[in-house]
């Protein structure tokens, strides 16, 4: 694990934080108008997401004159294991029910973590972690209903996934860009390995294309390093609950871009969010 040392200043912390979760939201938008519209198949959008996003990282570590560090498959197949389910998953769930299945495997994973890390919840703690949860069942509900066994248990892979692979980034430090450039490169592989078993359903337009680069260059690699610099200054606990932010920003982007309507129970949902995740936050502060 990082050291204080390693540990972001609190504003730089915040922003970088704040950063990170408006690039898992603008991945969410893009991934909605790439897969739920139909123009790219999961495979080859799993596929020209990371490699697209390992070009952009490797491309930043050659211009900061670094290299890939020591092989490591771990947070890779991590990696690969929450990105190549996930988008499967999407075809056949409901928005509402995968957030649902996703943040909620991504919180109980962490919460998990951190427990043996020796972080213990306090009942603040708790509190804010079910007002925000609440919050986001509320937000999603109109979206929810019986998923496909399949497709929730692919989700829940990857929730599983991803908050493993947040709990590894927790010790990257200042070797963020590179750890992630190789955890891209590495991922990389096994995402063009389901190409390979799926070609008779690949499908892709310029469009879609255009999506999956997006994406895996900006909204995952950019965004995973910004998540994984981030990562040192926050317990599993925080980390867990933050990214129940996403679904919000998600939501307030397709306002902004995709010209959605604005409701009251977005407005009252958001607010249960934010204020569960402040309640959170300002009790882990004063512990």
């Amino acid at each position: 694990m990082s050291g204080p040392a390693n540990r972001p200043r609190p504003v730089v912390q915040a922003l970088l934080t704040f950063l990170a979760l408006s690039a898992f939201a603008a991945n969410s938008l893009l991934c909605r108008l790439a897969l739920r519209a139909g123009a790219i198949d999961p495979a080859s959008f799993t596929a020209i997401r990371l490699s697209s996003g390992a070009v952009t990282l490797v491309l930043l570590l050659r211009f900061r004159g670094q290299r890939l560090p020591s092989p490591s498959w771990l947070s890779p197949f991590y990696l690969a294991l929450y990105a190549i389910p996930f988008a499967f998953a999407y075809l056949h769930l409901q928005a509402g029910t995968g957030a649902l299945l996703l943040f909620g495997s991504v919180q109980g994973t962490m919460v998990l973590g951190g427990y043996r890390e020796g972080h213990r919840l306090g009942a603040i703690e708790w509190l804010g972690m079910l007002i925000a949860f609440g919050g986001l069942a509320w937000l999603v509900a109109p979206g929810v209903s019986a998923p496909d066994p399949l497709s929730a248990a692919l989700m829940v892979i990857a929730g599983l996934a991803w908050g493993l692979y947040s709990l590894r980034g927790r010790g990257a430090g200042s070797a963020a860009l590179p750890l992630t450039a190789a955890n891209f490169v590495r991922a990389t592989p096994l995402a063009l390995a389901v190409c390979l078993v799926a070609v008779r359903s690949l499908d892709a337009t310029a469009h879609g294309i255009l999506l999956a680069v997006l994406s895996g260059s900006l909204a995952s690699g950019v965004g995973y390093l910004i998540w994984y610099s981030a990562l040192p200054g926050l317990t599993p606990v925080v980390a867990s609950v933050v990214q129940l932010a996403v679904p919000v920003l998600a939501a307030l982007g397709g306002i902004a871009l995709l010209g959605e309507a604005l409701s009251w129970r977005l407005a009252g949902a958001s607010a249960l969010v934010l204020g569960g995740i402040a309640l959170t936050l300002l009790s882990r502060r004063v512990r």
